[in-house]
C-alpha cells in the first residue's frame, strides 16, 4: 500500500502562494475564450515562453540537479517529471479546446471533476477511499451528466466542449498524482522546467500532424498569450506547484474550487457569459459533489494521522489552467 510523501510544514509565503495561484488561474479560461487563435497552438506558446523564461533560470541556478537527475539514483524523479509533462499536455489538449467550445462557467467546472478522477487514481494504487468519497463522486458524476445533458439539448459544440473538459480533469488528475511525487525530491524551477519544455514539444507535434497554425496572429491575441503566460502558467501553474512541497494536494483541491465562480464571474462581466439556465443546477451539484470528496479524504486524512491507521485517503488536487 502506497504511503504519502512526507512535506514540510507550511508557513506564510506558500499561503500567499496559493492565494495568489487561485486569483491567476480564474482569468485563464475567459482569456482562452477571448482569443482569436487555435486553443492548441495558445497552449503551446504559453508552455514554450514558460519554458524559455524558466529554463536559464534552472540551468545556472540547478545544473547540478539536472545531473542528478539523469543519474542512476535520481532517473525515477526524473521520469515523474517528464511523464507530468506528457500529461499536462494531454490536459492542455482537451481543456483549453473546450473553453472555445462550451462555457467559460461550464469548462471550468467540469474540468474542477479532477479530484474525483483523483480518487479513483488512489483507489487504483491500493488506497482505502471512505465512504464519503464514493458519495461525493456519485453526485459529481450525476452533476456532470445534468449539466452536459443540458448543453447537448441545446448545442452539439457546447456538448462537446463539456466532455472535453471532463477529460481536461482526467489528464489534470493524473498531472498532478505525477507532479506530487516529483516535488518530494525536485526543485520546484527544475520540475516546472522540465514539465513545461516537455509539454511544449509534445503540443508542437500535434500542431504541426494537425495542421494547426501557431504563428500569423494579431497583436491583441499575442496580448493574450503573455497574459497567460505570465498568469495562468507563472503565477498559477508554478505556485500550486511551488506549494505542493508544504502543503498536500487536498488543502490544494479546496482553494482551486474558487477558481470556477472566479472565471464564471470574469466571463459573465468581461465575454457577457453565463451557463445555460437548465445547466447550472447541474454545475451546482457537481461543485458540491467535488468539494464532498476533498472534504471526506481531508478528514480521513486527519484520523490517520491520529491513529496511524493504513488507510490512505484520496489526495484529489485540481491543477488550474
Amino acid at each position: 500500500m502506497s504511503s504519502a510523501p512526507h512535506r514540510p510544514a507550511p508557513d506564510p509565503l506558500t499561503f500567499g502562494a496559493l492565494a495568489l495561484a487561485v486569483v491567476a488561474v480564474s482569468s485563464s479560461a475567459p482569456l482562452v475564450a477571448f482569443a482569436a487563435a487555435p486553443a492548441l497552438a495558445i497552449a503551446f506558446w504559453r508552455n514554450l515562453l514558460s519554458t524559455a523564461l524558466l529554463g536559464p533560470v534552472a540551468l545556472v541556478r540547478r545544473r547540478a540537479e539536472f545531473r542528478a537527475l539523469t543519474a542512476r539514483g535520481g532517473r525515477r524523479e526524473g521520469w515523474y517529471c517528464v511523464l507530468s509533462g506528457v500529461a499536462l499536455a494531454a490536459h492542455f489538449a482537451t481543456w483549453m479546446p473546450s473553453a472555445q467550445l462550451t462555457s467559460v462557467a461550464a469548462a471550468t467546472a467540469l474540468v474542477a471533476t479532477q479530484p474525483v478522477w483523483q480518487g479513483l487514481i488512489a483507489r487504483a494504487q491500493g488506497r482505502r477511499l471512505p465512504v464519503t468519497v464514493w458519495i461525493g463522486i456519485g453526485v459529481s458524476v450525476a452533476g456532470a451528466a445534468l449539466a452536459t445533458g443540458a448543453d447537448f439539448a441545446v448545442s452539439g459544440p457546447a456538448f462537446a466542449g463539456d466532455l472535453l473538459a471532463v477529460t481536461g480533469g482526467m489528464f489534470a488528475a493524473v498531472y498532478t498524482a505525477l507532479g506530487e511525487r516529483a516535488r518530494t525530491a525536485v526543485s520546484t524551477t527544475t520540475y516546472t522546467t522540465i514539465c513545461y519544455g516537455v509539454c511544449a514539444a509534445l503540443l508542437l507535434v500535434v500542431c504541426l500532424v494537425g495542421g494547426v497554425p501557431v504563428t500569423g496572429f494579431d497583436a491583441t491575441t499575442w496580448l493574450v498569450v503573455l497574459a497567460l503566460v505570465a498568469g495562468a502558467q507563472l503565477l498559477g501553474h508554478s505556485m500550486f506547484n511551488y506549494a505542493l512541497r508544504r502543503v498536500s494536494a487536498t488543502t490544494v483541491s479546496v482553494l482551486i474550487l474558487l477558481e470556477a465562480p472566479g472565471a464564471a464571474l470574469i466571463g459573465w462581466v468581461w465575454l457577457d457569459q453565463l451557463p445555460r439556465t437548465l445547466a447550472l443546477p447541474g454545475l451546482a451539484l457537481l461543485l458540491a459533489g467535488v468539494a464532498v470528496v476533498i472534504l471526506g479524504g481531508a478528514r480521513t486524512r486527519r484520523i490517520r494521522a491520529t491513529s496511524a491507521a493504513p488507510t490512505v485517503p484520496a489526495d484529489a488536487a485540481p491543477v488550474p489552467d
